[in-house]
Protein backbone atom coordinates (compact mmCIF):
# COMPACT_ATOMS: atom_id res chain seq x y z
CA UNK A 1 0.00 0.00 0.00
CA UNK A 2 1.06 3.58 -0.78
CA UNK A 3 2.27 5.39 2.07
CA UNK A 4 3.94 9.19 3.21
CA UNK A 5 7.19 7.45 2.89
CA UNK A 6 6.43 6.31 -0.66
CA UNK A 7 5.04 9.53 -1.99
CA UNK A 8 8.00 11.21 -0.23
CA UNK A 9 10.71 8.63 -2.04
CA UNK A 10 8.97 9.49 -5.42
CA UNK A 11 9.53 13.53 -4.78
CA UNK A 12 12.68 12.49 -4.63
CA UNK A 13 12.85 11.04 -8.16
CA UNK A 14 10.52 13.42 -9.48
CA UNK A 15 12.65 15.98 -8.53
CA UNK A 16 14.05 17.99 -11.75
CA UNK A 17 11.92 16.03 -14.17
CA UNK A 18 8.09 16.96 -12.81
CA UNK A 19 7.36 20.79 -12.73
CA UNK A 20 6.19 22.50 -9.49
CA UNK A 21 3.19 23.83 -10.95
CA UNK A 22 1.88 26.94 -8.67
CA UNK A 23 -1.22 28.15 -6.74
CA UNK A 24 -2.91 30.60 -8.69
CA UNK A 25 -5.52 32.54 -7.77
CA UNK A 26 -7.98 35.40 -9.15
CA UNK A 27 -10.68 37.86 -7.43
CA UNK A 28 -13.20 37.09 -9.89
CA UNK A 29 -13.24 33.63 -9.32
CA UNK A 30 -13.01 34.42 -5.03
CA UNK A 31 -16.05 36.32 -5.94
CA UNK A 32 -18.06 33.83 -7.80
CA UNK A 33 -17.48 31.46 -5.08
CA UNK A 34 -18.29 33.63 -2.20
CA UNK A 35 -15.20 32.06 -0.55
CA UNK A 36 -10.94 32.39 -0.92
CA UNK A 37 -10.48 30.07 -3.97
CA UNK A 38 -6.97 28.64 -5.11
CA UNK A 39 -6.59 26.41 -8.07
CA UNK A 40 -3.18 23.74 -8.37
CA UNK A 41 -3.43 23.58 -12.24
CA UNK A 42 -1.51 20.02 -13.57
CA UNK A 43 -2.50 21.21 -16.77
CA UNK A 44 0.76 22.82 -16.72
CA UNK A 45 2.65 19.75 -16.20
CA UNK A 46 4.46 17.61 -18.51
CA UNK A 47 2.12 15.98 -20.92
CA UNK A 48 -0.80 18.49 -19.93
CA UNK A 49 -1.88 16.50 -16.67
CA UNK A 50 -0.73 15.62 -13.33
CA UNK A 51 -0.60 11.51 -14.73
CA UNK A 52 2.96 12.26 -15.78
CA UNK A 53 4.11 12.49 -12.06
CA UNK A 54 2.49 8.64 -11.78
CA UNK A 55 3.86 7.51 -14.88
CA UNK A 56 7.10 8.71 -13.88
CA UNK A 57 7.32 7.39 -10.63
CA UNK A 58 6.25 3.88 -11.31
CA UNK A 59 8.48 3.67 -14.48
CA UNK A 60 11.57 4.85 -12.20
CA UNK A 61 10.63 3.37 -9.59
CA UNK A 62 11.32 -0.47 -11.71
CA UNK A 63 14.63 -2.73 -11.87
CA UNK A 64 16.66 -1.85 -14.46
CA UNK A 65 16.25 -5.15 -16.57
CA UNK A 66 12.69 -5.37 -16.04
CA UNK A 67 11.95 -1.87 -17.42
CA UNK A 68 14.17 -2.59 -20.18
CA UNK A 69 11.71 -5.40 -21.61
CA UNK A 70 9.32 -2.40 -21.68
CA UNK A 71 5.84 -1.20 -20.01
CA UNK A 72 1.93 -1.27 -21.05
CA UNK A 73 -0.62 1.31 -20.03
CA UNK A 74 -4.15 1.34 -20.70
CA UNK A 75 -5.97 4.72 -20.47
CA UNK A 76 -7.99 6.94 -22.51
CA UNK A 77 -5.36 9.43 -22.79
CA UNK A 78 -4.10 10.93 -19.81
CA UNK A 79 -2.27 8.10 -18.34
CA UNK A 80 -1.00 6.99 -21.25
CA UNK A 81 0.61 10.24 -22.36
CA UNK A 82 2.54 10.28 -19.29
CA UNK A 83 3.60 6.75 -19.01
CA UNK A 84 5.11 7.01 -22.73
CA UNK A 85 6.84 10.15 -21.81
CA UNK A 86 8.13 8.60 -19.07
CA UNK A 87 9.22 5.29 -20.71
CA UNK A 88 10.91 7.67 -23.21
CA UNK A 89 13.15 9.14 -21.39
CA UNK A 90 13.96 5.97 -19.76
CA UNK A 91 14.94 4.55 -23.15
CA UNK A 92 12.20 1.92 -23.12
CA UNK A 93 9.17 0.94 -25.41
CA UNK A 94 5.58 1.86 -24.43
CA UNK A 95 2.56 -0.34 -26.06
CA UNK A 96 -0.32 2.04 -24.63
CA UNK A 97 -4.59 0.59 -24.96
CA UNK A 98 -6.55 2.89 -25.99
CA UNK A 99 -10.19 3.54 -26.24
CA UNK A 100 -10.90 3.99 -30.16
CA UNK A 101 -13.30 7.14 -29.14
CA UNK A 102 -10.51 8.49 -26.86
CA UNK A 103 -10.38 12.52 -28.10
CA UNK A 104 -8.06 12.44 -31.06
CA UNK A 105 -5.65 14.83 -29.73
CA UNK A 106 -4.64 12.28 -26.76
CA UNK A 107 -4.28 9.62 -29.43
CA UNK A 108 -2.17 11.79 -31.71
CA UNK A 109 -0.33 12.69 -29.09
CA UNK A 110 0.57 9.38 -26.92
CA UNK A 111 2.04 7.92 -30.68
CA UNK A 112 3.92 11.31 -30.77
CA UNK A 113 5.70 10.16 -27.41
CA UNK A 114 6.88 7.38 -28.91
CA UNK A 115 4.02 4.47 -27.58
CA UNK A 116 2.27 1.86 -29.44
CA UNK A 117 -0.99 2.51 -29.37
CA UNK A 118 -3.88 -0.29 -29.71
CA UNK A 119 -7.61 0.91 -30.04
CA UNK A 120 -10.12 -1.23 -28.89
CA UNK A 121 -14.04 -0.30 -28.56
CA UNK A 122 -15.73 -0.07 -25.08
CA UNK A 123 -18.78 1.17 -26.15
CA UNK A 124 -19.06 -2.13 -27.23
CA UNK A 125 -18.08 -3.98 -23.95
CA UNK A 126 -14.13 -4.93 -24.82
CA UNK A 127 -12.45 -4.93 -21.92
CA UNK A 128 -9.23 -3.39 -21.52
CA UNK A 129 -7.49 -5.52 -19.02
CA UNK A 130 -8.15 -8.76 -20.88
CA UNK A 131 -6.96 -6.80 -23.97
CA UNK A 132 -3.98 -5.96 -21.33
CA UNK A 133 -3.43 -8.99 -19.72
CA UNK A 134 -2.74 -10.89 -23.28
CA UNK A 135 -0.40 -8.52 -24.15
CA UNK A 136 1.34 -8.25 -20.90
CA UNK A 137 1.92 -11.80 -21.34
CA UNK A 138 2.62 -12.41 -24.70
CA UNK A 139 5.52 -9.55 -24.55
CA UNK A 140 6.74 -9.72 -21.45
CA UNK A 141 5.81 -5.63 -20.97
CA UNK A 142 5.01 -4.81 -17.21
CA UNK A 143 1.04 -3.28 -16.57
CA UNK A 144 1.65 0.16 -15.07
CA UNK A 145 -2.01 0.73 -13.95
CA UNK A 146 -4.10 3.90 -13.94
CA UNK A 147 -4.69 4.41 -10.43
CA UNK A 148 -4.55 0.97 -8.49
CA UNK A 149 -1.01 0.77 -8.59
CA UNK A 150 0.75 1.98 -5.28
CA UNK A 151 3.67 3.61 -6.94
CA UNK A 152 1.49 5.70 -9.59
CA UNK A 153 -0.44 6.91 -6.52
CA UNK A 154 2.63 7.73 -4.88
CA UNK A 155 3.36 10.31 -8.02
CA UNK A 156 0.15 11.49 -7.85
CA UNK A 157 0.45 12.39 -4.24
CA UNK A 158 3.70 14.46 -4.80
CA UNK A 159 1.00 16.87 -5.89
CA UNK A 160 -0.56 16.86 -2.46
CA UNK A 161 3.25 17.94 -0.98
CA UNK A 162 3.30 20.89 -2.70
CA UNK A 163 -0.70 21.98 -1.95
CA UNK A 164 0.80 21.39 1.25
CA UNK A 165 3.93 23.41 1.12
CA UNK A 166 2.17 26.23 -1.21
CA UNK A 167 -0.37 26.62 1.26
CA UNK A 168 1.61 26.94 4.38
CA UNK A 169 3.77 29.44 2.44
CA UNK A 170 -0.20 31.59 2.28
CA UNK A 171 -0.30 30.77 5.80
CA UNK A 172 -3.23 28.14 4.75
CA UNK A 173 -3.42 25.64 7.29
CA UNK A 174 -7.70 24.74 6.99
CA UNK A 175 -8.85 23.77 4.01
CA UNK A 176 -11.22 21.75 1.24
CA UNK A 177 -9.54 20.30 -1.31
CA UNK A 178 -11.50 19.38 -4.43
CA UNK A 179 -9.72 16.78 -6.44
CA UNK A 180 -10.70 15.53 -10.01
CA UNK A 181 -11.82 12.29 -9.60
CA UNK A 182 -11.63 9.12 -12.04
CA UNK A 183 -10.10 5.75 -10.39
CA UNK A 184 -9.29 7.94 -7.47
CA UNK A 185 -5.24 7.85 -7.89
CA UNK A 186 -4.91 11.50 -7.22
CA UNK A 187 -7.71 12.17 -4.86
CA UNK A 188 -6.16 8.97 -2.78
CA UNK A 189 -2.50 10.10 -2.95
CA UNK A 190 -2.81 14.02 -2.07
CA UNK A 191 -5.41 12.33 0.70
CA UNK A 192 -1.86 10.60 2.02
CA UNK A 193 -0.10 13.57 1.47
CA UNK A 194 -2.14 15.96 3.68
CA UNK A 195 -2.71 13.84 6.14
CA UNK A 196 0.79 13.69 6.74
CA UNK A 197 1.38 17.68 6.07
CA UNK A 198 -1.61 19.48 6.08
CA UNK A 199 -3.96 17.24 8.50
CA UNK A 200 -6.17 20.03 8.72
CA UNK A 201 -7.06 20.37 4.98
CA UNK A 202 -9.66 17.62 3.89
CA UNK A 203 -10.16 15.73 -0.03
CA UNK A 204 -13.80 16.22 -1.52
CA UNK A 205 -14.11 14.16 -4.94
CA UNK A 206 -15.71 15.52 -7.60
CA UNK A 207 -17.01 13.82 -10.43
CA UNK A 208 -19.62 14.63 -13.28
CA UNK A 209 -23.12 12.88 -13.44
CA UNK A 210 -23.76 10.29 -14.34
CA UNK A 211 -20.09 9.02 -13.66
CA UNK A 212 -20.67 9.63 -9.73
CA UNK A 213 -19.18 6.33 -8.62
CA UNK A 214 -16.63 7.76 -5.84
CA UNK A 215 -19.58 9.72 -4.52
CA UNK A 216 -21.90 7.20 -4.46
CA UNK A 217 -19.39 4.87 -2.80
CA UNK A 218 -18.67 7.39 -0.25
CA UNK A 219 -21.88 6.67 0.81
CA UNK A 220 -22.42 3.45 0.32
CA UNK A 221 -19.01 1.89 1.83
CA UNK A 222 -18.56 -0.09 -0.77
CA UNK A 223 -17.01 0.21 -4.30
CA UNK A 224 -20.20 1.14 -6.37
CA UNK A 225 -20.21 0.57 -10.39
CA UNK A 226 -21.22 3.42 -13.12
CA UNK A 227 -23.89 1.90 -15.34
CA UNK A 228 -22.36 3.23 -18.83
CA UNK A 229 -18.96 3.38 -19.22
CA UNK A 230 -18.76 5.79 -22.07
CA UNK A 231 -19.98 8.82 -24.15
CA UNK A 232 -19.67 11.40 -21.41
CA UNK A 233 -17.96 15.12 -21.94
CA UNK A 234 -14.97 14.40 -19.42
CA UNK A 235 -13.61 11.57 -20.74
CA UNK A 236 -10.28 12.21 -18.77
CA UNK A 237 -12.10 10.62 -15.47
CA UNK A 238 -14.39 7.84 -16.87
CA UNK A 239 -13.58 4.81 -14.78
CA UNK A 240 -15.94 2.21 -14.14
CA UNK A 241 -15.71 2.65 -10.54
CA UNK A 242 -13.54 3.19 -7.60
CA UNK A 243 -10.06 1.69 -7.40
CA UNK A 244 -9.47 -1.47 -5.25
CA UNK A 245 -6.31 0.27 -3.67
CA UNK A 246 -7.79 3.78 -3.98
CA UNK A 247 -11.29 3.54 -2.50
CA UNK A 248 -10.42 2.45 1.07
CA UNK A 249 -8.01 5.37 1.17
CA UNK A 250 -10.82 7.74 0.11
CA UNK A 251 -12.69 5.70 2.59
CA UNK A 252 -10.66 6.50 5.49
CA UNK A 253 -9.64 10.18 3.97
CA UNK A 254 -12.31 12.12 2.19
CA UNK A 255 -14.88 14.17 2.67
CA UNK A 256 -18.46 13.43 0.78
CA UNK A 257 -17.90 13.45 -2.93
CA UNK A 258 -19.24 15.92 -5.41
CA UNK A 259 -21.32 16.01 -8.29
CA UNK A 260 -21.44 18.75 -11.49
CA UNK A 261 -22.80 18.53 -14.47
CA UNK A 262 -21.08 18.97 -18.39
CA UNK A 263 -22.15 22.39 -18.64
CA UNK A 264 -20.98 23.12 -15.11
CA UNK A 265 -17.39 21.95 -16.47
CA UNK A 266 -18.21 23.72 -19.84
CA UNK A 267 -18.71 26.81 -17.93
CA UNK A 268 -15.55 26.68 -15.64
CA UNK A 269 -13.05 25.52 -18.29
CA UNK A 270 -14.61 29.21 -19.55
CA UNK A 271 -13.99 30.81 -15.74
CA UNK A 272 -10.31 29.11 -16.08
CA UNK A 273 -9.35 30.70 -19.54
CA UNK A 274 -11.07 34.29 -18.86
CA UNK A 275 -9.58 34.36 -15.41
CA UNK A 276 -5.94 32.57 -15.11
CA UNK A 277 -5.19 32.13 -18.42
CA UNK A 278 -5.04 28.22 -18.65
CA UNK A 279 -6.86 26.09 -20.53
CA UNK A 280 -8.58 22.95 -19.26
CA UNK A 281 -10.25 19.93 -20.43
CA UNK A 282 -13.75 19.08 -19.24
CA UNK A 283 -12.59 16.29 -16.87
CA UNK A 284 -9.77 18.88 -15.20
CA UNK A 285 -12.32 21.49 -14.68
CA UNK A 286 -14.71 19.23 -12.55
CA UNK A 287 -12.99 20.77 -9.17
CA UNK A 288 -12.92 24.28 -10.19
CA UNK A 289 -17.00 23.81 -11.15
CA UNK A 290 -17.61 22.64 -8.05
CA UNK A 291 -15.88 25.48 -6.13
CA UNK A 292 -17.99 28.25 -8.25
CA UNK A 293 -20.87 26.68 -8.93
CA UNK A 294 -21.45 24.31 -5.74
CA UNK A 295 -20.60 26.76 -2.72
CA UNK A 296 -23.42 25.44 -0.99
CA UNK A 297 -22.07 22.05 -0.88
CA UNK A 298 -19.07 23.53 0.88
CA UNK A 299 -18.12 24.10 4.37
CA UNK A 300 -14.70 25.81 4.21
CA UNK A 301 -13.53 29.61 3.45
CA UNK A 302 -11.01 28.32 1.72
CA UNK A 303 -11.27 25.74 -1.04
CA UNK A 304 -8.36 24.37 -3.12
CA UNK A 305 -9.12 23.05 -6.63
CA UNK A 306 -6.94 20.68 -9.39
CA UNK A 307 -7.03 21.54 -12.62
CA UNK A 308 -5.87 17.94 -13.31
CA UNK A 309 -5.32 17.88 -17.11
CA UNK A 310 -5.77 20.45 -20.01
CA UNK A 311 -5.54 18.28 -23.26
CA UNK A 312 -8.81 19.21 -25.12
CA UNK A 313 -9.74 19.42 -28.47
CA UNK A 314 -10.37 22.48 -30.05
CA UNK A 315 -13.59 21.83 -30.78
CA UNK A 316 -15.12 20.99 -27.02
CA UNK A 317 -12.49 24.35 -25.70
CA UNK A 318 -13.95 25.97 -28.32
CA UNK A 319 -17.63 25.40 -27.59
CA UNK A 320 -17.25 26.12 -23.79
CA UNK A 321 -15.64 29.82 -24.85
CA UNK A 322 -18.32 30.26 -27.42
CA UNK A 323 -21.68 29.16 -24.81
CA UNK A 324 -19.46 30.83 -21.24
CA UNK A 325 -16.79 33.04 -22.84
Amino acid sequence: MTDIAMIRAAAERLQGHARRTPLLSSPFLDRISGRRVLVKPECLQHTGSFKYRGGRSAVSALDPDTRARGVLAYSSGNHAQGVARAAAEFGTSAVIVMPSDAPELKIANTRAEGAEVVLYDRAAGESREELGARLERDRGLTLIKPYDEPQVIAGQGTCGLEIAQQARAEGIEEAEVLVCCGGGGLSAGIALALEAEAPKMRVCTVEPVGFDDAARSLVSGRRERNETQAGGLCDAILTPMPGEITFPIMQRLCGPGLVVSDDDALRAMAEAFRRLKLVAEPGGAVALAAALFHASELDSDTVICTISGGNVDAGTFGRALKTYG
